[in-house]
This record gives C-alpha cells, structure tokens and sequence, in this order.
C-alpha cells in the first residue's frame, strides 16, 4: 500500500473511483462535471491536493483536499471535499486520512472541514476517531449562477 499525489495520468481510474463513491453517496455522477472540477487538482497545488491510495499497482482510494480561507480560521483552512476507500476496513481510509489532514497542515491549514450525507452515520464514526467533531454549524449551499429573486442571473 502507498499513498501519493494523483496526477494527470490517473485522471481516468480515478474517475472511476468517483463514479463508485458517487453511488455510495447518493450524488449524481456527471463524468464530464466532474473531470472539469478534477483536471485543475490533478495539475498543481493552487486549489488543493488529490491523494491517491494504490495497492497492488491499482488504485484503491482517493482523498480531495480543496484549500480556502477563512477569519475563523485565521487564514488558510481546506475542505476534506472527498474521501472514498473501495475494501474499506482495513486501515486504509484510517491512512489516508491522516496523510491528507497532514499534507494539509504541512501546507499551512489551519483548519480541517468536511461535509457528511445525513444518512451516513456510520462515516462520522470514522470521522471521530481521527480527529474531527460534529459543530453546531449547518452548511448551506445554492448553485451559481443563481436565477432567483433577489439574485443575479
């Protein structure tokens, strides 16, 4: 097993790796959105890191650190975007999360963030163990460009 930064040359096993997480989650898979969101990751460090995990010369699992800022923060904090294992269960997701919120602080972030689907509480287990808590914070969202009263279109 080895943990290294993805680059542009496994764009396509990772996307299939995103394609499993994507129906474990219950999100929509749009290959072509999500290889526009991905290229830019798979290039440089400017808007975060994508980890991979191989084993046996294949790649088992992913991790998707997207950087951001923050006062709260103070400063620089990042988003734990996506986390996904296939053959979870034996320290692998454990490893990788580590190597992620590692990578992530050794590049200066101050804080680590992520999102959970309301029906995975199994995850947020996961989640405890290596660190991170449940807040009182409730993450909202809206599409952009937005077309609604008051907004812009």
């Amino acid at each position: 097993m080895a943990i290294r930064r993805a680059g542009p040359a496994d764009v396509e096993p990772l996307l299939g790796l995103i394609r499993e997480f994507y129906v474990v989650d219950r999100h929509d898979y749009d290959e072509q959105h999500v290889r526009t969101a991905l290229m830019p990751l798979l290039a440089d460090d400017t808007l975060g890191q994508v980890w991979v995990l191989d084993v046996d010369a294949t790649l088992a699992g992913y991790a998707i650190v997207t950087w951001s800022w923050s006062l709260e923060s103070g400063g620089r904090d990042c988003i734990l975007d996506e986390i996904y294992v296939r053959d979870g269960g034996q320290g692998r997701g454990g490893a990788l999360i580590e190597h992620a919120i590692g990578e992530a602080e050794r590049f200066g972030a101050r804080a680590v963030f992520l999102e959970t689907e309301a029906h995975n509480t199994r995850v947020r287990g996961f989640y405890a163990r290596h660190g991170l808590v449940v807040e009182d914070s409730v993450w909202m969202s809206a599409d952009l460009p937005r077309d609604v009263p008051g907004g812009w279109s």
